[in-house]
């Protein structure tokens, strides 16, 4: 059998965590893809998969000849792309990820205008709060909110984010409005845990960078539940500004201390870097950048 076909098969079960599902996703029979998968480790001379009656799981040599199988089948498209040219209409699977609101707010709209223009695309869209291992998951394009470490895949800045301290006019109104970072320390803090892991916080005063240590009433895993929390007048927090934008506008939260912020995070968008960027990559990412760009709230 074709090396490429099999590679194929093998990462479908994989993916599908077993030969049946492998099979209604390349439309195989299930016999087919067990003798594929077995001609596949006959050639290797290794066992990749570890079966049972009810799952599959791969081998230590199956976890890495997966990984390498990813890579080496999307080089392959990515060649294909190549040949039919800049022009070539996108087209195949494309998997996107974001952070959950992010991906909700800005990159949702984008995926729906995306696969109006290119009905031929299909996107997989994964909106986590974690830091998703591109190579390992398979995503061709993430967005991220972040300094970004040197990597083997291309980053396009589009934009950046606050971190901004808020509360509530009536908190406000009860317990007054701190002037320095400081004056923190006099009042009642909720940490969402994503953006505060531990219990600093970091401002900018002339010039240099001030730590203030303090002991929230709350901490919660969550920003919506910070965010929520400082609305009904609990307390003071700390969030991105889009993550707020709505109450901010509204005016159920109020910015603090905006004179002692830290420098803006910068919004990336990643994808795999290569001589010839698929066409389905290629388009999502111009269509996305464009997009994050013309946000307000991100530049």
């Amino acid at each position: 059998m074709d090396r490429l076909h099999l590679m194929s098969v093998y990462v479908a079960v994989v993916e599908a965590e077993g030969f049946a599902g492998g099979a209604r996703k390349l439309h195989m029979s299930p016999p087919a893809v067990t003798r594929a998968v077995a001609a596949l480790e006959e050639r290797l001379g290794v066992k990749l998969l570890n079966r049972t009656t009810r799952y599959v799981r791969m081998t230590e040599a199956g976890q890495k000849y997966y990984e390498d199988a990813k890579r080496i089948i999307a080089l392959a498209y990515e060649a294909d792309d190549a040949v039919l040219g800049i022009n070539a209409e996108p087209r195949g699977q494309l998997t996107v990820t974001a952070s959950v609101l992010f991906g909700r707010l800005f990159i949702m709209p984008g995926i729906v205008e995306y696969l109006r223009r290119y009905p031929a695309v299909e996107v997989n869209a994964l909106f986590v709060d974690r830091v998703v291992n591109m190579l390992e998951e398979g995503v061709d394009v993430a967005v991220r909110i972040a300094e970004l470490p040197d990597s083997s895949y291309r980053a396009l800045r589009v934009g950046s984010v606050r971190r901004v301290l808020c509360a509530s006019p009536e908190y406000l109104a009860d317990h007054g409005i701190p002037q320095t970072p400081d004056d923190l320390l006099k009042h009642r803090i909720i940490f969402a845990r994503g953006l505060n892991p531990n219990n600093e916080m970091r401002f900018q005063c002339d010039g240099q960078v001030q730590t203030v240590k303090l002991q929230p009433i709350l901490s919660v895993s969550d920003n919506d539940s910070a965010a929520s929390a400082a609305m009904a007048g609990l307390g003071i927090t700390r969030l991105l500004n889009y993550q707020i934008a709505e109450p901010l506008r509204t005016g159920k939260l109020k910015i603090l201390l905006g004179e002692f912020e830290s420098p803006p995070v910068p919004v990336h968008i990643l994808h795999r870097e290569g001589r010839q960027s698929s066409a389905k990559i290629r388009s999502f990412v111009d269509l996305t950048a464009s997009r994050l760009r013309a946000e307000l709230s991100l530049n």
